[in-house]
């Protein structure tokens, strides 16, 4: 498979515009697996999901699979998932306990931390190969780091930390993390998987758009509309009713929203979606009582801080979208230039009313479910504009919506002249202009 010079690539990307290649071509794919997956900072997980020693679970880092370990000593691994002896993936379960690892080829096994524990018929070796062989250990991910939890990892030995590369991103996980009174979070309630015959980049961009609501979900939301109001905050219909009542919004409300740019591609989406909105109304008994136990651990001048970030959609460039407000969180795999499978995970804020988890999984049902009332639009679409992008004749897509009106806001971020301007697509592309080219 051809790669593509570095000369050409830079002339896919222009300011306002990118060509169609950079969804379709199966060597420019290639190359964001090596110079992009390979070097950018990656979400593997949270560290709730590997609470004890020996517990663990798998992932992938573009095409390197990954397994992430809690070893004895309370310390967390990444390793490649790749036995050192003959190369057969070592572990094939999701997630689980273990005190070690044995491959199924051969036997060898490994230690939690990923030293080689034994390796049997150690009479078919030399002699003297016993030091040998204790060297070939798990290979450790070149790089790995924490932020409020959340475990990172670089296949790159160098380049930025991860508080260089989240900037001012880390906000957004600190919104996240700061609901919770007791400033802990839970991976829980099971992991929502599903592919879509797509190029990964289709999935980031939807994210922070403000314009496809009211088309790609239109039969939603006109059923939405006709539906009896909403009288119960517990009852699943009533979560969805209200969400296809919001994407409905008129033009001037998404309009009036925030989208913000930062470093690295990054972005966010605010100032639409609030707490009044989410959890019915104020005078909610479930949010008056999270209200008052966020109160109780932090006063109500910093409660009314929490409470007043209304941010939406945030995205961490390339494998990550999560709503704070919402306590979702998407991990992007890419597997092929038309291929791509999402994971989308629920959180539980420790110290809050067990009623907003069962409202978080509502919601994870409603919205990123695969029979839900919007997901399956949106994957829908990406299919259709996978289609579309692979046929010849109109080689350029369009990303001329607000250019120009870009300004520079507070905190090293750039915002959008208005609320649909398409500044985070612009903004990824830079990015992943400067990933690919970078020596």
């Amino acid at each position: 498979m051809q790669m593509v010079p570095q000369e050409s690539l830079a002339m896919l990307v222009q300011q306002d515009r990118v060509h169609r290649n950079v969804y379709v071509d199966p060597g420019i794919f290639e190359m964001e697996m090596d110079r992009l997956f390979g070097r950018a900072w990656l979400l593997l997980g949270h560290v709730s999901q590997i609470r004890n020693a020996g517990d663990y679970f798998t992932t992938r880092m573009g095409r390197e699979p990954v397994l992430v370990t809690r070893h004895t000593d309370g310390s967390t691994y990444a390793f490649v998932n790749r036995c050192t002896h003959r190369g057969s993936l070592l572990c094939h379960q999701a997630k689980g306990s273990a005190k070690s690892f044995s491959c199924p080829y051969h036997g060898w096994t490994f230690d939690t931390d990923g030293s080689l524990q034994w390796v049997p018929t150690r009479s078919g070796y030399e002699p003297g190969a016993a030091a040998k062989i204790r060297e070939l250990g798990l290979r450790p991910v070149a790089r790995t780091d924490q932020y409020r939890g959340f475990i990172f990892a670089s296949l790159a030995a160098t380049g930025p930390s991860l508080l260089e590369f989240l900037g001012h991103m880390a906000s957004s996980f600190d919104d996240l993390v700061d609901r919770a009174p007791e400033g802990e979070l839970e991976i829980t309630g099971g992991v929502f998987k599903h592919a879509y015959n797509g190029n990964w980049k289709l999935v980031l961009e939807n994210h922070l758009d403000g314009i496809h609501p009211n088309y790609v979900h239109a039969s939603s939301v006109n059923v939405a509309r006709g539906a009896p109001d909403p009288g119960s905050p517990e009852r699943e219909s009533d979560i969805a009713i209200r969400q296809m009542r919001q994407n409905g919004a008129p033009e001037k409300v998404w309009e009036s929203i925030g989208i913000w740019t930062t470093a690295h591609g990054h972005g966010y989406m605010g100032d639409y979606h609030n707490d009044s909105r989410l959890v019915v109304g104020l005078d909610n008994p479930v949010f008056q009582d999270y209200r008052a136990r966020l109160v109780a651990k932090h006063g109500e001048e910093r409660t009314r801080e929490i409470l007043g970030v209304t941010r939406w959609n945030s995205i961490v460039y390339p494998n990550v979208s999560f709503m704070s407000q919402f306590r979702q969180l998407r991990i992007v795999h890419p597997l092929a230039v038309d291929r791509t499978v999402v994971y989308t995970y629920s959180f539980k804020l420790k110290g809050a009313p067990e009623q907003m988890f069962r409202d978080t999984i509502a919601f994870a049902n409603v919205v990123n479910g695969t029979a839900s009332w919007v997901l399956t639009d949106d994957l829908e679409v990406y299919e259709r504009i996978q289609r579309g992008l692979g046929a010849t004749g109109a080689d350029w897509v369009d990303l001329s919506r607000g250019f120009g009106n870009d300004v520079a806001d507070t905190h090293d971020t750039r915002r959008g002249g208005t609320g649909t301007s398409e500044i985070f697509v612009r903004n990824q592309f830079a990015a992943w202009l400067a990933y690919l080219t970078a020596e």
